[in-house]
């Protein structure tokens, strides 16, 4: 009689600390030394530097403290854009586990364990560390009040509850980072956050702390500028996976207007005073037309977005044959041998 045995290859846990850069040369030694290099769970810790076209030194002193990997762009193409080449990367790699953290410094290393410890125990697909906003003495109450009213609008848009969308520093699962496709090319804080909420990731919040603050941000030339695209990138977004709700309130909308206009209508012309304000029966015909225009624009776009969805599945599935062609067979695959 056959006898059969099954063996289990050591499971392995890898992950990467990305850190997008640009012109970080007196940031990032700090940054890289923050950072630990062995956690308890995780059997490989590697740090993967993307440089996005630095005009300075950043890659030589990546070098110079030990960096794995250096993923080097052209030209400067963004922040969304450097750190979805992190996420490629990361992947081709074999990560378990992606972390992303400013090269500013002003994340604490020290908080990365703590950070992924909800991925290790699949709790959650993404975890953001949400900084002590009303603690950090460099935000200005202004900008302290737009980051509350800000991650409440990307939360209810998300419709989950994310107390600094703005937050940087997060852990990704593998299966996280493959669903994940950023457009933007300004950020992808906002977009992430509503992406997995559309998409049904798991997203839970820890508290992080900060660094003091080496230098000043550069991702926006002003605060207007910054809210205008970021109010951008949350319609654009949205609209993207909810499309029938947002011409449905732009339509609907329309057709109360136009409606109330009829009915202004039809008092002046009850007290026999039509004839005077025939001005509001044109304007209402052409706001209910557009309105129903718009209605049937956000039953299409609602179809269109049911194709993308299909595509995107497929795209993650690509996506993920070619990486595990690339990197081998999966770590966590069990081996069977009978004899």
């Amino acid at each position: 009689m056959a006898s059969g045995c099954e063996g289990t290859k050591a499971v392995t846990m890898k992950v990467i600390v990305q850190i997008p850069c640009l012109n970080e040369q007196g940031t990032l030694p700090a940054t890289l030394h923050d950072i630990p290099r062995e956690i308890d769970g995780v059997d490989e810790l590697e740090i993967l530097v993307i440089d996005d076209g630095s005009m300075d030194r950043t890659i030589e002193v990546a070098r110079q403290h030990g960096v794995d990997h250096i993923v080097r762009l052209n030209k400067t193409q963004g922040l969304a854009k450097a750190f979805t080449a992190g996420l490629e990367a990361s992947l081709r790699l074999g990560a378990d586990i992606i972390v992303n953290t400013d090269a500013d410094n002003q994340y604490r290393g020290t908080d990365i364990p703590h950070l992924i410890e909800p991925v290790l125990k699949r709790e959650a697909d993404i975890v953001i560390g949400c900084r002590p906003i009303d603690d950090i003495e460099h935000f200005s109450w202004g900008k302290k009040m737009l980051q509350k009213v800000g991650s409440w609008v990307v939360s209810q848009l998300a419709n989950l509850d994310v107390a600094d969308v703005t937050s940087g520093f997060r852990a990704y699962s593998r299966d996280a980072a493959l669903c994940i496709n950023v457009l933007s090319d300004f950020t992808y804080t906002l977009e992430t956050v509503i992406q997995a909420g559309k998409k049904d990731l798991s997203l839970i919040c820890v508290s992080v702390g900060t660094n003091k603050v080496l230098r000043p941000s550069r991702l926006f030339s002003s605060t207007a500028s910054y809210v205008k695209r970021s109010l951008g990138t949350m319609v654009r977004i949205y609209s993207m996976y909810e499309p029938l709700k947002v011409f449905s309130y732009l339509g609907g909308a329309l057709c109360l207007a136009g409606v109330a206009l009829c009915i202004r209508y039809l008092v002046f012309w009850f007290r026999g005073q039509g004839w005077g304000h025939v001005q509001s029966l044109i304007l209402a015909a052409v706001l209910l037309m557009l309105g129903f225009q718009t209605l049937v624009t956000g039953l299409m776009a609602d179809l269109t977005s049911a194709n993308r969805r299909l595509i995107e599945d497929t795209l993650r599935r690509v996506r993920s044959l070619e990486i595990t062609g690339e990197t081998g067979t999966r770590r966590d695959s069990s081996e069977k041998c009978r004899s």
